[in-house]
């Protein structure tokens, strides 16, 4: 079997003792070819070893995974990211469609998010999410920033600004974008309410959408909302409310 090379960037020792202990003894696909503590040691050795996969720890002392992204933009490789519990945090690396763990790391995540990287890596499918985790994170209006949508054929980046709505589809969601295309994303339309930052609203059980492109709204139980492709969206009696916050 092809070893993945790969490097650990941790700045707490025992973190990283138990991280090497579990790849050891769960992910034999994996070679531990280095370590570093901070920003300030990663980003010049992983210029020197040219890893194909980074565990990186999102917070680290000189600087955090973004820091050590951008100082990396020349390189490829695909990053499993560490992180404690933060809303901020989650939140991009759901946008980028980036694979990470939560801390303390299960031994069952882990493995699950090594293998996807050594199948993109096999089949050579990998995609430079980090490329867009540093762009989101240079980015201060959420609306310009990009989200990518895995597909059934891969991957789609697209800009916040350009979906309308997304509407719930079983285990799909469909999202319509303001050049009138439609994508089929495979991700319930939960996941979108906790990625999407505002001016995205949920109006309905099935149905999200960008309030920046209301045209008018019509009373009723819940009412319902024009869109400027015209199309119309149900308001449930439970979003009411919230909706009309937006618009006072």
């Amino acid at each position: 079997m092809q070893k993945i090379r790969t490097v650990i960037v941790e700045d707490e020792s025992a973190a990283r003792e138990v991280l090497k202990t579990y790849l050891g003894k769960y992910c034999p696909q994996i070679e531990v070819i280095g370590e570093a503590t901070d920003s300030r040691e990663a980003i010049p050795l992983l210029h020197e070893l040219e890893p194909q996969l980074v565990f990186l720890d999102v917070e680290m002392p000189f600087g955090n995974a973004f820091d050590v992204l951008e100082g990396c933009k020349d390189l490829s490789f695909e990053t499993i990211f560490a992180t404690a519990f933060s809303e901020y945090s989650l939140r991009a690396l759901n946008q980028s469609a980036a694979y990470y763990l939560l801390k303390p790391i299960s031994i069952e995540e882990l493995i699950v998010a090594v293998n996807k990287v050594h199948e993109q890596i096999i089949n050579k499918t990998t995609f430079n999410r980090n490329k867009i985790i540093v762009e989101n994170f240079r980015e201060t209006k959420p609306e310009k920033q990009q989200v990518i949508l895995p597909t059934l054929e891969g991957f789609e980046v697209v800009k916040m600004e350009n979906i309308v709505r997304l509407q719930g589809n079983g285990n799909f969601t469909d999202i319509y974008l303001n050049d009138k295309t439609k994508k089929m994303v495979c991700r319930f339309l939960k996941h979108f309410t906790e990625i999407l930052p505002y001016p995205f609203i949920r109006v309905h059980k099935s149905h999200i959408i960008n309030t920046t492109y209301v045209k008018s709204y019509h009373k009723g139980s819940g009412g319902y909302v024009v869109l400027e492709d015209n199309t119309e969206i149900e308001i449930s009696p439970t979003y009411k409310d919230e909706f009309l916050q937006v618009f006072k």
